[in-house]
């Protein structure tokens, strides 16, 4: 008898669709039956698709109207970070469980002895980098709900990099800020290091890794169908409202760049006060920049008042020392 796909330590998609593959990730996240001390790995590929972070500007973080016009398709992840490009020389991995049984290093450790066992020494680096003679082959995400979190990233095994190059926008800041000249020089595939490596090659060494160090008999679930929920999440996904969101003319842009990520602050003002708000930033804490927009709503354009209202947010050390810094950036930014 087939394992269900809720019951099962490994579930594997075989869509390349983004938006259907993002679908049966959140799905996962909120069905999931397993303990809340076991973990699901899932495994997942995309075809020609940039994904963004959740927060993410689409106009400014890839040439989106290219990527439509060559049979790409735009897509928006539900957790933080900056924008990817996959496509068949790229395997997603996605870790999901209770915020109890979530265990960052455990589960990288499934995916440097996953590497490790193919002849390739690989660290983690940063806040969501992991390395191969110092150069990246995977970025990391994470989200976190009231019970559940995931922890997903992606492999270079054999990405086109100059289709990644020819769709993605990255930041002359951002580059500046990590000391290189382009993407390119920055990240490697997995079958340059080791010549003849396949993305079936990682997928069984990450499913040997998982099995081993989560002790788990790692039943198996392959998805291909529909469920009410899949469909459902699969039209958000699809959504114009989901991939760009409304992103009026603002009148006022701030824009600076911190050791934690890039931010963006659009305003619409009338009369002298803050009509709407929009933040964008590829920072790692998805839920804490939603929360800037709604206290900066109806205030005077006040870098007081601005800098006051958002003093009280944040949860974790790290998210108030990043409060803390954007406090300071407002205080002193020209209105």
């Amino acid at each position: 008898m087939q394992t269900s796909w809720r019951e099962a330590s490994i579930v594997i998609s075989t869509s390349y669709d983004p938006w259907y593959n993002l679908a049966v990730e959140e799905a996962l996240l909120r069905e999931s039956a397993r303990a809340e001390s076991e973990t699901v790995l899932y495994l997942w590929q995309n075809q020609n698709t940039v994904v963004i972070g959740r927060n993410q500007n689409a106009w400014k973080e890839c040439r989106w109207e290219l990527l439509h016009a060559e049979g790409g398709k735009l897509a928006r992840r539900l957790s933080g970070g900056g924008a990817v490009y996959h496509d068949l020389g790229n395997l997603n991995f996605t870790f999901v469980t209770s915020r109890k049984g979530y265990d960052l290093k455990k589960q990288l450790q499934v995916i440097l002895e996953a590497v490790g066992s193919l002849g390739i020494a690989a660290e983690f680096s940063g806040r969501n980098d992991i390395l191969a003679g110092g150069r990246k082959f995977s970025g990391n995400a994470f989200y976190k709900d009231t019970h559940r979190a995931y922890h997903h990233g992606t492999i270079l095994v054999a990405v086109d990099f100059a289709k990644l190059n020819r769709y993605l926008q990255v930041s002359r800041e951002k580059m500046a800020a990590k000391g290189i000249d382009s993407v390119r020089s920055r990240v490697v595939n997995l079958s340059e290091l080791r010549p003849g490596l396949t993305v079936d090659d990682v997928r069984e060494a990450l499913k040997t890794a998982f099995r081993r160090i989560y002790s788990a008999a790692g039943e198996e679930a392959v998805i291909e169908g529909w469920n009410e929920s899949v469909r459902d999440l699969y039209e958000k996904y699809a959504s114009w409202e989901w991939r760009f969101g409304k992103t009026p003319p603002f009148d006022l842009t701030l824009q600076r760049r911190f050791a934690w990520g890039e931010i963006e602050l659009g305003l619409t003002l009338k009369g002298g006060f803050i009509q709407d708000a929009r933040v964008f930033s590829d920072a790692m804490e998805p839920q804490l920049i939603e929360a800037i927009a709604p206290k900066l709503r109806s205030l005077p354009l006040d870098k007081a008042a601005m800098t006051a209202a958002v003093g009280d947010l944040g949860e974790t050390p790290e998210e108030k020392g990043i409060i803390r810094e954007i406090q300071e950036w407002l205080s002193s930014v020209d209105l």
